[in-house]
């Protein structure tokens, strides 16, 4: 069976706009589905990945209200982060867990469900665990808690025994004996258009080779546009020097305060990106949620079984 048969009929937003968020922020929000329907926001990767149409289509349009946000500084809102003038001061994980808030009540939503994915996984828990009485049920695929192993793994040599060509492309611009994260956000942070440029594909490259279980040349090309690229590792690097401005295994510490949200996990086996074991603490620790994990699949939805589950899952809360 063709995987996309699991994604509802392409639709069109009935309702946008640009919230002021403060801090000199906007950010772009969309509607499609029903109007009347069950409300649901997805929260996108990254950090600094964007909305994609598609995303609209992991729900029901009969049953469900589907509410799309690009986070600060990510796709349509602004200011954009592709120059190295673009002050990220206040652009946080709390920030974004803020305008989320400011988000819900000027679409005059109650409560809504949350579906988020690697590091939309990471703000969907952020923001369900500052606002749970917000909160109908939570949809997460390829965990991500942020937590200093998750990072080691991807950036500090884990995955580069799974792919050592890919690895070994990234370390080129890194000198011997320097930590990549330290090196990639220097450069990202250059004066130089043509050296952010070129660190920012270098950076999006590797992910891109990592994503999908079976390489996959469409989402390659699309990490390796420096129109995507800049964005996605100048914002990504920040967060993560950051730590995301979470305290140590803060997610995982704090999951007691969605004790009673209930919770669908959907997590590739092979997921090299964010491997299962994160999935796996986060569910141990969450009784209300139920874990999936997919025996065919890396991090991409395009993988074996994603899409197929995340629909029974928003088939399920609908």
């Amino acid at each position: 069976m063709d995987a996309m048969l699991s994604l509802y009929p392409p639709v069109e937003p009935h309702d946008r706009g640009m919230l002021d968020v403060g801090d000199g922020h906007r950010v772009y929000w969309e509607v499609s589905g029903n109007p009347r329907g069950k409300p649901v926001v997805v929260l996108h990767g990254g950090p600094g990945a964007g909305t994609h149409p598609v995303q609209r289509r992991h729900f029901d349009p009969s049953a469900y209200r589907v509410v799309l946000v690009d986070q600060r500084g990510s796709g349509r809102s602004w200011p954009p982060v592709d120059g190295s003038g673009a002050s990220l001061a206040t652009n946080t994980t709390w920030h974004l867990v803020a305008d989320l808030e400011r988000l819900r009540e000027h679409l005059r939503v109650d409560r809504w469900q949350l579906f988020g994915g690697s590091w939309g996984a990471t703000l969907a828990l952020a923001y369900a665990q500052r606002h749970p009485g917000r909160v109908t049920e939570i949809i997460l695929r390829g965990v991500f808690l942020l937590r200093p192993p998750e990072l080691d793994w991807l950036y500090r040599g884990g995955a580069g025994a799974i792919f050592p060509e890919a690895w070994a492309d990234f370390l080129r611009l890194v000198p011997p004996g320097r930590d990549p994260l330290a090196v990639y956000q220097e450069l990202i942070s250059s004066q130089d258009p043509g050296v952010r440029a070129g660190a920012a594909t270098a950076w999006s490259n590797w992910e891109g080779a990592t994503v999908s279980l079976v390489p996959n040349p469409a989402l390659v090309a699309q990490y390796a546009d420096p129109a995507f690229a800049v964005p996605f590792a100048r914002l990504a690097l920040h967060y993560f020097a950051n730590g995301g401005w979470l305290a140590e295994d803060q997610l995982l510490r704090d999951a007691h305060l969605i004790a009673g949200i209930p919770g669908r996990i959907v997590q590739g086996r092979y997921d090299a990106v964010c491997p299962p074991a994160s999935a796996w603490l986060l569910a141990s620790a969450w009784p209300s949620a139920r874990l999936t994990i997919l025996p065919q699949a890396g991090h991409s939805t395009a993988d074996p079984g994603v899409l197929e589950a995340l629909r029974a899952a928003t088939d399920e809360f609908r």
